[in-house]
């Protein structure tokens, strides 16, 4: 295993292009300090993020997971570009004939994989640890360590995006490709959800229905479904719902279906991208 990774990150670290986007991300998932100094004004009425509750415990979890898990795309291009490159310039060839199998091929991506998906997620624990503590107005440990299980949403939400960009480029072959696939199956499922919903069924209710439901088992619904968006529970957000009238109904917790959904994603990735590698003549 220990040599496994070695190679990757061997590869990924000599690769200059790589290595600028794996510091790309991590230096974007230190901006997370910085959103405590932004102010803007809504309506007249000026606001300043760090009064807004979003750094209180536990809220904070939900938050900043969510907000960190804009920036995988850059690990996401690193990963199809490795993969890509191995076709590109031979080199998954010559591991082949240096000794290693498929499986480990796509067993040393995968580990890879897991292992940039938990720095992420240390990393995040310990900037929304540090502005949770410096923010919040609560300081009782039952509280600060409750709703961990953001934390956890988002490691699996990781491991099963990336798993998913890992897919693509075994099948694809070609970076750019597997990246345009990517955002192509994003719209579609965003784009074919609404249609079939609000112009064919001309549904009206924004609460779960028939399609909503199967929708939940797509892969980036699913993972979305993990951490779901926390704007609303913000609270100059909530006092505009209340003013003009509109309840709070929206269910913002981590549940243990959405994450078994994508864990069954990861395992189809994963499996079909050594099914597909294993095929394949090389």
């Amino acid at each position: 295993m220990y040599r496994l990774l070695s190679i990757e990150f061997q590869k990924i670290f000599k690769n200059r292009i790589s290595k600028i986007l794996v510091i790309i991300y991590f230096s974007l998932l230190l901006l997370l300090f910085l959103i405590s100094n932004i102010e803007f004004e809504l309506f007249g009425i000026p606001i300043r993020i760090a009064d807004q509750g979003i750094f209180n415990f536990p809220f904070i979890w939900h938050f900043n997971t969510y907000v960190a898990d804009y920036f995988k795309i850059f690990f996401a291009v690193v990963i199809v570009s490795m993969m890509a490159n191995e076709y590109t310039y031979g080199t998954l060839k010559q591991n082949l004939i240096d000794g290693f199998t498929k499986k480990e091929v796509i067993l040393s991506k995968f580990l890879s994989i897991i292992v940039f998906s938990f720095i992420s997620t240390i990393l995040v624990f310990a900037i929304t640890l540090f502005l949770g503590l410096r923010f919040s107005s609560y300081d009782e440990p039952s509280i600060i360590f409750s709703q961990l299980e953001y934390v956890l949403g988002y490691f699996i939400k990781l491991v099963a995006f990336f798993s998913f960009c890992l897919f693509l480029s075994v099948l694809i072959k070609r970076s750019a490709f597997a990246l345009g696939f990517l955002i192509f199956w994003y719209i579609f499922e965003f784009l074919s959800h609404g249609i079939i919903k609000y112009v064919f069924l001309k549904e009206k209710e924004k609460t779960d229905t028939l399609v909503d439901k199967i929708y939940d088992f797509f892969p980036f619904e699913s993972m979305s479904n993990i951490v779901v968006e926390p704007y609303t529970r913000v609270n100059f957000i909530k006092t505009i719902g209340t003013q003009v009238g509109m309840g709070n109904l929206k269910d913002y917790s981590v549940h243990f279906s959405s994450i078994l959904i994508v864990l069954c994603w990861i395992f189809i990735f994963i499996f079909s991208s050594y099914q597909l590698l294993k095929r394949r003549d090389l």
